[in-house]
């Protein structure tokens, strides 16, 4: 089974999670691989890691990273690191590091469930090809895949068995609210 999240609102790293706190629960093995996405103050790193289930980043971080999770600090939304998680000197080698070590994985008998989340961001951007995509879930056939992020390449569709489009109707964000720690992030 494949299964896509995306979307412009929230919610599609935590659909995944979801996905993996229920597969854990009935003994399954899960792994989670984040593309282009690095920081040591998100929630589902510490939150994952108290369930034993590996999540593995493959992306910069923010150099606030540090302030942000003992609350000293709070994410401005300055963008700088998503800016380098985009440039191709540091994407294409993350990127492809990602790849080689999910392809192994998937074939290795380990998991039954593999979350490859921000996994769009590196198709969108042509770091991660569509045969590179495949060849993963196909390394893989008998696994439950998740993958998720925004834009998710309508390419894609025709391999996936659910599809989930996730956009907002109403965040506190318009309100002025901004992200919160153990909410947002």
């Amino acid at each position: 089974m494949i299964t896509v999240y995306t979307g412009q609102g929230k919610g599609k790293t935590t659909s995944a999670l979801g996905e993996a706190l229920l597969a854990s629960s009935a003994g399954k093995k899960v792994l989670m691989v984040q593309f282009l996405k690095g920081s040591t103050y998100s929630g589902e790193l510490i939150g994952l890691s108290r369930l034993g289930i590996p999540l593995l980043q493959f992306g910069v971080g923010c150099r606030w990273s540090g302030m942000i999770r003992t609350g000293l600090k709070h994410c401005t939304g300055c963008g700088e690191c998503f800016r380098q998680n985009r440039d191709p000197e540091v994407a294409l080698d993350l990127v492809s590091m990602a790849y080689d070590f999910v392809l192994k994985e998937a074939g290795g008998g380990t998991y039954q469930v593999i979350i490859l989340d921000e996994v769009s961001h590196a198709l969108n951007k042509g770091f991660l090809t569509f045969d590179q995509l495949q060849q993963l879930l196909l390394a893989g056939s008998s696994l439950n895949w998740v993958l998720t992020g925004r834009g998710m390449p309508k390419e894609v569709e025709p391999w996936v068995d659910s599809w989930w489009d996730l956009n907002p109707l109403k965040h506190p964000f318009a309100q002025g609210i901004h992200s919160r720690r153990g909410i947002e992030y």
